[in-house]
């Protein structure tokens, strides 16, 4: 068995885990309740976050980051289904600060787990590559981010918000989330070591 399948296997402990394993059932269920109370698009939407929701467990990311990981994630997709994007004043550039920071994390844990990456914790120089890597992985999600908006918007339905300007934005106040997730990384140890270690 691989180290990511012990990490995701492995039982939860505290109740902050346990909290973080509650959120990723409340994002399936609510999968299950957009597609019967909402638009098929809207659980489409909420079903996109389920692996996101998984990834945390792969990486044995510490339970409170764990938490709040999927909490952003939750909050990025549940905006989207009541349209607080569109509807409430800058609420979109506090989620994609936030959800950019948040994956940026998921995927330097990811990055370092398969050993791309230096891991953010041990010698005095490892803590250097969260803060001069992280910018750049926010800046790749938020691109991915990006397309899967505007693919949504071209291919799946209109009502969708996508202008210049707005990707822009979105992408840049990312960026400063992902630079906030390498200072993050850098200062704090976000992962548990791996199961069976």
């Amino acid at each position: 068995m691989t180290t990511l399948a012990r990490n995701f296997l492995r039982p939860a402990r505290t109740p902050t885990a346990v909290a973080a394993d509650a959120v990723r059932v409340i994002g399936l269920m609510g999968v299950v309740v957009a597609f019967v109370l909402y638009e098929p698009t809207d659980a489409g939407i909420l079903a996109f976050t389920l692996p996101g929701l998984m990834l945390p467990r792969f990486v044995a990311m510490r339970p409170a980051a764990d938490l709040l990981f999927g909490v952003i994630l939750l909050t990025a997709a549940w905006s989207n289904v009541y349209d607080l994007y569109t509807t409430v004043p800058a609420w979109d550039l506090v989620v994609h600060f936030a959800a950019t920071g948040a994956i940026t994390v998921a995927t330097y844990l990811l990055l370092a787990h398969a050993r791309v990456v230096a891991p953010a914790t041990g010698h005095p120089g490892a803590r250097r590559s969260p803060l001069v890597l992280s910018p750049i992985i926010g800046l790749a999600v938020s691109a991915l981010w990006e397309m899967v908006e505007w693919a949504g918007r071209e291919f799946v339905t209109d009502s969708i918000y996508v202008t210049y300007a707005d990707t822009i934005g979105d992408m840049a106040i990312g960026a400063v989330g992902a630079a906030s997730a390498g200072v993050l990384l850098a200062v704090m140890r976000l992962s548990d070591p791996p199961a069976g270690a």
